[in-house]
């Protein structure tokens, strides 16, 4: 347990560092005494999962008097939710709305008040401690994972009972939250409401979350929770989950771009065979059968799928905004900076690769036969790269055009101030 900031009996909670690597093998407090192999082989988009003293830290303070409290107050959220790069939400349920951010600080409810509840998408993005937190869950696959949202809401808060399509793990921050869950197949909506919030809810289960339990729910758990004080915060991990229609499609639309330089296909359609006909308003048979021809004969390799998979699902959201540094060292101080104190990925960034190609934001920077290849991976696994490692990584930058000196230009990788 690490505690910052101390007044009377209370204390900031801070998230310890993930190790690097992840031991995945071992068992975790953060997953009630499982390790994440046997996690993800047992629970994950498989059954809920409630666990007690997720972060014990929690536990361990309350045993010697001490309050911990979330590193993140209501001040902070607020800010975030007066921020045009940043998605937030205001729902309020007596009557329910929903409203979207940028807000205006009279728009957020005093904690005083009761039944509102304030969602901030992407926090891993904008504080060290949300994305510290979010870090213990890369032991699965960074192209599922999505963001961290924070829920802060006045007593009686909640969205209502709802579905979610994808895998979160709820984690308690402050206060309590009733939570209740059903496994129902009846998933029809209440109608003339901005919030999809079931018309008949039936929970199975329930349990009220303290500060540091977790409850995790896989895709298609009916879910409702409820603040029970002033100020309860949740912290949701969440994940991507894209239909195949709109992975399809993105990798159609890509294919176009490929196909302008097949020379085959820039070839003119002929038909000399075209005999005369009275049904002159029929799509030629000999035309459909040429297209079809040329369709059949398009071929997609795992390489090439994987590529665009990793081109797409590295993309940053519509709303990220990559600040470029206020001072921007030149080449050579750059090369010397890193050389002393390392790089990071920008919080706000996300790497994936294919075995074969390395893309940062949607951009291909490296493939697995250049020297800097290496590098770009250590760089996705641990987020970071040691001075020790950038010593040798600056061997390899010749000059402005560098994909790295780009990125850092880009505010994509940040020179390391930890």
């Amino acid at each position: 347990m690490t505690t910052q900031s101390k007044t009377g009996h209370k204390a900031l909670y801070k998230a310890p560092k993930a190790p690097k690597p992840l031991p995945i093998q071992e068992p975790w407090a953060l997953l009630g005494g499982m390790s994440p192999v046997t996690f993800m082989q047992e629970y994950w988009q498989k059954k809920p999962l409630l666990v007690r003293g997720a972060i014990p830290a929690f536990q361990l303070a309350r045993e010697s008097g001490l309050e911990l409290e979330s590193p993140i107050s209501m001040a902070d959220l607020s800010d975030f939710a007066r921020q045009k790069t940043v998605e937030s939400r205001l729902i309020q349920s007596k009557p329910w709305s929903l409203k979207k951010g940028p807000f205006k600080p009279k728009d957020i409810p005093s904690l005083k008040k009761d039944a509102w509840t304030l969602l901030v998408q992407g926090v891993n993005a904008h504080h060290p401690i949300a994305e510290r937190v979010m870090s213990w869950f890369r032991f699965i696959p960074e192209a599922r994972l999505d963001d961290l949202m924070i829920s802060i809401a006045g007593k009686h808060g909640g969205v209502g009972p709802h579905v979610d399509s994808y895998d979160v793990f709820l984690l308690q921050m402050a206060g309590r939250r009733h939570w209740k869950i059903s496994g129902q197949k009846d998933l029809r909506l209440k109608e003339g409401l901005p919030l999809k919030i079931l018309k008949h809810f039936e929970p199975t289960q329930d349990w009220v979350l303290e500060p540091g339990d977790m409850l995790y729910l896989p895709p298609n758990i009916a879910h409702d929770g409820l603040a029970l004080d002033a100020g309860c915060q949740t912290w949701s991990i969440g994940f991507r989950a894209p239909t195949y229609k709109e992975l399809i499609s993105e990798i159609l639309w890509r294919t176009t771009e490929a196909l302008e330089n097949d020379p085959k296909l820039c070839q003119l359609y002929t038909d000399p065979k075209q005999p005369a006909t009275l049904d002159t308003n029929a799509v030629p048979k000999d035309l459909v059968a040429a297209v079809s021809k040329h369709l059949n004969g398009l071929r997609w390799s795992n390489s090439d799928i994987s590529c665009t998979l990793a081109s797409i699902l590295s993309e940053p959201k519509p709303q990220t905004v990559f600040d470029a540094p206020s001072s921007q060292l030149d080449l050579h101080a750059f090369k010397k900076m890193i050389a002393q104190q390392g790089l990071k990925l920008s919080p706000q960034s996300k790497a994936l690769h294919d075995h074969d190609f390395f893309y940062l934001n949607g951009e291909s920077l490296s493939d697995s036969e250049e020297a800097d290849w290496a590098f770009w991976l250590a760089l996705a696994q641990e987020q970071s790269l040691s001075p020790a490692k950038c010593q040798q990584l600056v061997k390899l930058i010749k000059d402005v055009d560098s994909p790295w000196f780009e990125a850092y230009s880009s505010a994509w990788i940040l020179i390391d101030q930890d």
